[in-house]
């Protein structure tokens, strides 16, 4: 079942005519995978900002990638588009597909992630009031799409993929149901900016319910994967990476949870004289819950490095499933970054430093692969 992501490029040859044959037909082959390419650059941005956005290099540098994850969005949606437009049955054959679907939740959160490095460091460049359209915008859209991939994904799987007696639980299923997660992280950044009174304090909730649709989907589907695991059943190959997307809806959990909280106050403040309360409530959950799913997110990083180890030695060759070592650790540095500042913890601090600078390095090897395999032709390539 896992077919599509265990075939690896082809090995490094000299331009041929086959090679010359791939490229003329690039178009046939930008799946939806193509996104987590911005996903993994736009989360390298923000997670700098979160760590030291106070460091005027540290900015300069989240600048230049945000703006670099924003060219990639652009020019794989023009892509895509041609994609659909040039091959419809390729692009069908690869919707159809139950494996490559669940990669339909790289659009909205390629969307949101650009969005919301929009609104942090974009505004240096286009001005706050600019950011916050584009962001608004850029979210407006993610969302819906999120909202999409969590619904008809599934649905297709239990109508459509149910008598394939082959298909066990893959991480790439979480795919499609975290992008409400993700939603309701990039969502905090924007209620400040939403008008006082009822509209602030409805998209407040708004994000909150977008943050439980994902949390139980997530996790429901999150010990499916596990169970799957334990039962020996690991993703080998170019499919060895995918474990590291269990890490996402945990990390983006934690910081919806804080983020959300560090605005509540200013959501409710019109409210009522219990409206400190609330929000004092809501830190206390953020806090709590983030701590307990920081435990589970150690564990799952633990697992996923060994995973990752065990096949390395044996053969983990490179593949667009290699953008998935980015996202997911990305998350987790804004997690840790959002409780050391609801906790004014320096330990939590110092875990999210750290883990920035894995972030950083794999996101380094992952995107320079990736150029050298377009360059010479092995990407895109046929599943």
């Amino acid at each position: 079942m896992t077919e599509i992501l265990d075939r690896p490029l082809a090995p490094d040859v000299p331009l041929s005519r086959s090679s010359a044959k791939r490229r003329a037909e690039a178009f046939a082959h930008i799946t939806p995978n193509w996104f987590a390419a911005v996903m993994g650059t736009g989360i390298v941005a923000t997670s700098a900002i979160s760590v030291a956005g106070d460091l005027s290099a540290v900015r300069g540098f989240a600048t230049a990638i945000w703006l670099l994850a924003a060219v990639l969005l652009v020019v794989i949606t023009a892509a895509f588009g041609v994609h659909w437009a040039r091959h419809p049955k390729q692009a069908r054959r690869y919707a159809a597909d139950p494996v490559m679907v669940q990669f339909y939740g790289a659009i909205p959160m390629a969307l949101l992630t650009v969005g919301a490095g929009t609104i942090t460091v974009g505004s240096s460049i286009l001005g706050t009031d600019a950011a916050v359209v584009v962001d608004a915008a850029l979210w407006s859209v993610g969302t819906l799409l999120g909202l999409g991939t969590a619904i008809a994904v599934p649905f297709l799987m239990m109508t459509r993929h149910r008598r394939r007696s082959d298909l066990v639980a893959l991480p790439a299923w979480l795919m499609p149901v975290v992008p409400p997660m993700v939603s309701a992280t990039t969502g905090a950044l924007l209620v400040d900016h939403v008008p006082a009174g009822q509209w602030r304090v409805g998209f407040l909730l708004l994000c909150y319910l977008l943050f439980g649709l994902s949390l139980f989907l997530g996790l429901i589907t999150l010990s499916m994967i596990y169970g799957r695991l334990v039962h020996g059943t690991v993703p080998t190959g170019c499919a060895t990476p995918t474990i590291w997307i269990t890490l996402g809806v945990i990390g983006q959990s934690v910081t919806a949870a804080n983020s959300l909280a560090a605005h509540a106050d200013s959501a409710l403040a019109w409210h009522s004289s219990d409206s400190h309360t609330i929000a004092t409530g809501l830190r206390v959950f953020g806090i709590g819950y983030g701590v307990a799913a920081t435990g589970l997110g150690v564990v799952m990083f633990a697992l996923a490095t060994a995973v990752t180890v065990h096949n390395i030695r044996r053969s983990m060759p490179f593949a667009l499933t290699w953008w998935s070592f980015t996202f997911p650790i990305g998350t987790c540095v804004t997690g840790l970054a959002a409780l050391g500042t609801a906790l004014d913890s320096t330990m939590f601090r110092i875990a999210a430093a750290l883990l920035l600078g894995v972030l950083v390095t794999a996101w380094t090897t992952v995107f320079t692969r990736t150029v050298a395999a377009v360059l010479d032709g092995r990407l895109p390539a046929a599943a």
